[in-house]
């Protein structure tokens, strides 16, 4: 559950955007991927450990799924089997985008507020979806889950956009779907 938070009057110099799910069409097509991995290697996923990785970091999940089916359960199997069907449901693909993400981003960019992206996703895999929606030069930069310590909901992520966009995080905001991302974000001050 999340504390209630205390708003501060700080101005926004800086916006930091999650990427799967907010603005990128991606967690249901995750989702039909985890379902279709479950489908070949015949074991089960129910739609509750399913909705609980959204926003989970790929780091997580083997534990998540020893924790709802058990520690036999082929956690390695089903997320190898998950990521090859993802990624050639994606190759030449772009994901749809996301209602209201290029009236934001234009919104944003007429007022001159900087943007970046902090994923949880791989980068090789995040720029790759970002530059096939025509994304990725709408932002300064993006910060991955692979190039952190510690993901979501820990605050680092978002730490290291807000120190790269040169602002403190509670000049940032954060526009995030999950809730590990969240948490992420108002740990992080945002």
């Amino acid at each position: 559950m999340l504390k209630k938070i205390q708003w501060r009057q700080q101005p926004i110099l800086a916006a930091i955007f999650d990427m799967d799910g907010l603005m990128l069409d991606s967690e249901r097509l995750a989702l039909d991927c985890w379902r279709e991995a479950a489908r070949q290697l015949n074991v089960p996923l129910h739609e509750d450990a399913l909705l609980g990785m959204v926003g989970m970091h790929v780091s997580r999940t083997r534990q998540w799924l020893h924790d709802q089916f058990g520690s036999d359960y082929p956690a390695d199997e089903i997320r190898a089997s998950c990521h090859e069907i993802y990624l050639d449901r994606t190759q030449n693909h772009p994901i749809p985008l996301r209602p209201g993400i290029l009236e934001l981003l234009d919104w944003l960019e007429d007022r001159h507020i900087p943007k970046a992206v902090a994923t949880s996703t791989q980068r090789q895999i995040a720029l790759h979806h970002l530059k096939q929606a025509a994304l990725l030069p709408r932002f300064e930069f993006t910060v991955c889950g692979d190039e952190i310590a510690q993901p979501k909901p820990a605050p680092d992520i978002y730490h290291a956009a807000a120190q790269r966009l040169g602002v403190a995080s509670a000049q940032c905001i954060v526009f995030e779907d999950s809730d590990f991302g969240v948490v992420a974000a108002c740990a992080a001050g945002c």
